[in-house]
């Protein structure tokens, strides 16, 4: 007997939204159905992250006179997958191959007309897209989906079902950035089991459901996304006033104070674009001038106070502490987002102040400079470095390896020290937004894992 059974595919895709509400309300993420049995687990994930949705159409390239065993996908967008393995083996030509892609792509012109309508497919280049499916006995649909939707360039693929057999979903994280799944037996016995009611969707009702996404999707985005109320405070650090930016959105679910380091400020325009993408996504933000005016002339000329690590963590603490004293901040968890030497007063703070610092990022930082007290951090730390900032990169590694907690160290491709190349600066908008929001709730725990991206 099949236990947990979901009562039909909507109540499938509101359990499965309970498992993606880390991004929710973000405007970086696109919910992809795999028609038709995916539209209504979709419908209700979408509604409840309040993303918009579109359909993945794929269709397997099937080998003449042995049409099971694929050679190849197309998927939605014109992208086309060929496995040259199947190819070179059964001596395949290319006139075969391109006839099968002919036919293929006239169906699923068809189904896409069909489903879609006179609606444009949403772009997904540099998004996160979430791909759902009503459930995966094989995978093999999803992981044809995820190779062909690789070709359109997103930022991030999120594979999401209901149920999938454990085997199958860790088939597919070898592919996919992550798989989410509600259940995860052993055995899986065909995913209709796992429902109570498994009638066929019909194509008229993904039609249906893809319009009805449309104002529902933006009916939510409207309440979630409420402005944001934004203004200059001044803070006492222990008998030092320091002027900061506070800006709460409504229903903020964390704070995150950016700490500025190298002779920065508030007005820094890179720390203020990650706090738009933070703010967008529900997490209040404190930008804050470590120095006062005074010392701010003198670190100009000196250059010395901004490499005084003990001076900006005590006034980092001292924030962290007024922040309690505030009725908007006291009950929210703390983030800390550090950039150059300011990563490393971050990272000192949260070792001195660990059942308040839940989360760290840092941009381009210099975490070395936190010495002993990267063993102590017991907060989740994510170290954020441009693939051409070469020296930077190898101090983040070093101070990777004294970390003793839950780390990553994620590489922007091309990116130099300010991450001035084209969409580098919201690659790390999205990498913090991300783990910020992964962090910065209730019931978020310190980990003790380690990884490095690219």
């Amino acid at each position: 007997m099949v236990f947990n059974r979901f009562t039909d595919r909507r109540d499938a895709g509101r359990r499965l939204a309970a498992k993606l509400e880390a991004w929710a309300n973000r405007p970086d993420v696109v919910v992809l159905a795999l028609p038709r049995g995916g539209v209504p687990v979709a419908f209700e994930v979408a509604r409840s992250l309040a993303a918009p949705l579109d359909v993945c159409v794929v269709r397997k390239l099937g080998v003449p006179g042995q049409e099971e065993l694929a050679m190849g996908a197309i998927a939605s967008g014109g992208t086309r997958v060929i496995n040259q393995d199947i190819v070179a083996v059964l001596n395949l030509d290319a006139d075969t191959v391109e006839h099968v892609t002919r036919r293929e792509t006239l169906e699923l012109e068809r189904r896409e007309a069909t489903y879609r309508g006179s609606r444009a497919a949403l772009p997904i280049a540099d998004r996160t897209v979430i791909l759902v499916d009503d459930g995966m006995a094989t995978g093999s649909s999803v992981l044809a989906a995820v190779l062909a939707l690789r070709h359109r360039a997103p930022d991030r693929i999120i594979v999401a079902v209901p149920v999938a057999a454990r085997s199958v979903a860790d088939r597919l994280r070898e592919v996919a950035d992550a798989v989410i799944c509600v259940l995860e037996p052993d055995a899986l016995d065909g995913v209709s089991m796992w429902y109570i009611d498994f009638d066929q969707t019909r194509d008229d009702e993904v039609r249906n459901l893809l319009g009805a996404a449309q104002p529902a999707v933006a009916a939510a985005a409207g309440a979630a996304q409420q402005p944001a109320t934004g203004q200059l405070v001044t803070l006492d650090a222990d008998g030092v006033p320091l002027l900061a930016d506070l800006v709460v959105p409504v229903s903020a679910s964390g704070l995150v104070i950016f700490v500025h380091g190298s002779g920065s400020s508030r007005r820094s325009t890179r720390n203020r674009h990650v706090a738009a993408t933070l703010q967008r996504a529900g997490l209040a933000t404190l930008l804050l001038d470590l120095l006062t005016a005074d010392e701010d002339q003198i670190d100009q000329r000196t250059r010395h106070l901004r490499f005084d690590i003990g001076l900006l963590t005590g006034r980092v603490v001292a924030v962290i502490d007024r922040a309690a004293d505030d009725h908007r901040l006291r009950a929210l968890p703390i983030g800390l987002f550090g950039a150059s030497t300011g990563a490393a007063a971050a990272l000192f703070a949260a070792a001195r102040r660990p059942a308040r610092v839940r989360a760290v990022v840092s941009r381009g930082g210099r975490p070395d400079l936190a010495g002993s007290a990267l063993p102590l951090v017991r907060a989740p730390t994510l170290l954020i470095v441009g693939g051409r900032d070469y020296d930077v990169l190898e101090l983040n590694r070093s101070a990777l390896a004294a970390l003793a907690t839950e780390k990553r160290l994620e590489i922007v491709p091309e990116a130099t020290h300010l991450f001035e190349e084209p969409g580098a600066l919201e690659r790390v908008a999205r990498l913090a937004t991300d783990w910020f929001v992964r962090h910065l709730k209730p019931d978020a725990t310190h980990g003790s894992t380690q990884s490095e991206g690219q």
